[in-house]
């Protein structure tokens, strides 16, 4: 039996109880499965995603071969339509469904590996910053000002034009204009969390910083980096469209939703489903983020549940 006068002679049982995740998961996803918008949000995306990932493997269409006796076939629903090509062809004869599905592969892909690389950078740094301060948190946040001040669009062009446009390229971008944002959250979180009496208890008794980090810190800040992630994901996919859209994006052949857009826009009037339907294709799945998201922030802020049903 340890002496609870002694804090050097505490163990772990005698720590004040940190939060416990045992049944943090089940609870966020009980709030998840009460909030419509989470619920209608989660089904929009999971249909996107197996649509453009599983659709591909059974549906005979190919986004690159071209038959130029089969331009400008209408969808299924207008007047000509085929179904060989139910959402029609454009101006070289491409099926135009096969290229939704593989833009919506690239822009799904962008805004994953973006959100994995920038809460990565941004969580390591962030957290380093916050717990450690002084001169380490003065020169990330000093780095995070740099990031900061330079504009997106002139970093974008300057890197492209050095390295060439690639899909690593283009993550890579999106990555390094956006990892501020999370280092930011995440300092302020840790800033607030170390100062608890767990940590204060677990470092009272040696406990060393990689410990405290690793099982004090961490799972206690991860909530708002996690919602955070999900609500940035929708940003990635409109500034990869935006991108592709101005030629600085995935370089073709590879179909994007931008690529689409901007392609499509010359026959707007004669072909308007060119530049239509990859737009509502980027409305859809960023309308599905946007709700699923904001369900997301409901269930693991207690002060917003109820509020947004």
């Amino acid at each position: 039996m340890t002496d609870p006068t002694n804090p050097i002679a505490a163990t772990s049982a005698d720590l004040p109880a940190m939060p416990q995740a045992s049944g943090a998961v089940v609870t966020v996803i009980r709030d998840l499965a009460k909030s419509r918008s989470a619920v209608i949000g989660g089904v929009l995306l999971t249909m996107m995603i197996l649509a453009c990932f599983a659709l591909p493997l059974v549906w005979g269409g190919s986004a690159l071969d071209t038959d130029l006796m089969t331009r400008y076939v209408p969808p299924i629903w207008s007047d000509g339509g085929m179904w060989a090509h139910p959402l029609g062809t454009d101006n070289l004869g491409r099926d135009v469904l096969a290229r939704l599905l593989i833009g919506g592969q690239v822009s799904l892909m962008v805004a994953f590996c973006t959100v994995l690389v920038a809460v990565s950078v941004g969580l390591t740094l962030g957290t380093l910053a916050g717990y450690f301060g002084g001169w380490v948190d003065a020169i990330i946040m000093r780095m995070g000002d740099l990031f900061l001040a330079y504009p997106f669009m002139l970093l974008t062009i300057s890197v492209i034009a050095i390295l060439g446009p690639s899909l690593p390229i283009l993550i890579l971008v999106l990555a390094l204009s956006d990892w501020v944002t999370y280092a930011r959250t995440v300092r302020g979180s840790v800033l607030s969390v170390k100062e608890r009496e767990y940590v204060s208890a677990a470092r009272s008794i040696g406990t060393t910083d990689t410990e405290i980090l690793r099982h004090h810190i961490l799972p206690n800040v991860l909530s708002p980096v996690l919602v955070l992630g999900t609500v940035r994901a929708a940003n990635y996919i409109i500034w990869e469209s935006g991108l592709s859209f101005l030629g600085m994006g995935v370089p073709p052949p590879t179909p994007t939703w931008g690529m689409m857009l901007a392609e499509g826009r010359d026959f707007i009037l004669d072909a308007g489903w060119l530049a239509t339907l990859p737009g509502i294709a980027i409305m859809i799945t960023i309308l599905s983020i946007n709700l699923l998201g904001d369900g997301l922030r409901d269930a693991l802020d207690p002060r917003l549940k109820g509020n947004r049903r």
